[in-house]
């Protein structure tokens, strides 16, 4: 058990917890604007990112970074002009197969490719942790200046409009920080399992409260838990980290949808009990 804090396991529980925060808050988001294609696609991204800069010996954030903010400006750019769907399933395409290029030229062992794809927290070195921060304190700081903004243009955008926010800029914004966001996840849990962490734990955050800033504190929340959770269980079954992830993503959305199911249930009973309650009253004032 001492292990699970000693040494580069300090490092790795700091970065994590950085993401689930930076995921969580995201992830919100995401949820509120239906944009869970594109925060599956932008990841893809991130991988490319990550393939290249192995191919070529530079640093995995530079690429990764990169490569997202590609995919994002894409998305955001052709996005206004077609079919949005579209778009972003050409981008989901050519980044996979630019990234599988990269791998084939790639003289990386198996292992490497593996924790580009699922994740490996346990590679996560100190040199990551400044960037990390930083990056994802401008995440937050983006969310939080365009809080306003984000909430009205999802949930009432003819508002919006009046008042006179421009949709494609709070989009563009908002697609960075999706981009951010993946290019801190993807060490810990992967490519094809990074939007999990912006999709389970926030969907079932919106089952808890209707309140936007209480969803967003309990998705940080829940992301925070997940992440803990899976370092722990992928610690001691050496199992990679993404399965436990998009295992307890699945976790919090189901308890989300059977805590409502039983709120609804106790106020349906209650409704009953109260008519059941007044009925002769209301009975005896007929007469």
């Amino acid at each position: 058990m001492a292990g699970l804090f000693s040494g580069f396991m300090v490092d790795t529980w700091f970065e994590a917890s950085v993401v689930a925060v930076v995921a969580g808050t995201v992830g919100f988001f995401v949820m509120l604007r239906g944009a869970t294609f594109a925060a599956h696609a932008i990841p893809q991204g991130a991988f490319t990112g990550a393939a290249g800069a192995a191919l070529v010996g530079a640093n995995s954030l530079v690429g990764v970074g990169t490569f997202s903010l590609l995919g994002v400006v894409a998305i955001a750019r052709w996005g206004r002009r077609g079919r949005h769907d579209v778009v972003i399933a050409l981008c989901l395409v050519t980044l996979l197969g630019v990234g599988s290029l990269f791998l084939s030229m790639s003289s990386q062992y198996a292992e490497q490719t593996f924790s580009l794809l699922f994740g490996e927290p346990l590679a996560v070195s100190s040199g990551d942790l400044v960037p990390t921060v930083l990056l994802g304190a401008v995440c937050i700081a983006v969310v939080v200046v365009l809080y306003r903004r984000l909430v009205l243009s999802s949930l009432a955008p003819e508002l919006a409009a009046v008042q006179g926010i421009r949709p494609e800029r709070v989009e563009l914004w908002f697609l960075l920080s999706v981009g951010a966001a993946t290019t801190l996840a993807l060490p810990i849990v992967g490519a094809l399992l990074v939007f999990s962490l912006m999709i389970g734990p926030p969907a079932a955050a919106r089952f808890l409260t209707n309140r936007p800033a209480g969803a967003i504190a309990a998705s940080g929340a829940l992301a925070l838990a997940t992440v803990w959770a899976s370092i722990v269980a992928s610690f001691f079954s050496n199992w990679p980290i993404g399965f436990f992830v998009g295992s307890f993503a699945v976790v919090w959305y189901v308890f989300g949808r059977e805590l409502v199911t039983w709120r609804q249930r106790r106020l349906r009973n209650g409704q009953r009990g109260m008519a059941r309650r007044s009925g002769p009253s209301a009975v005896g004032l007929a007469r």
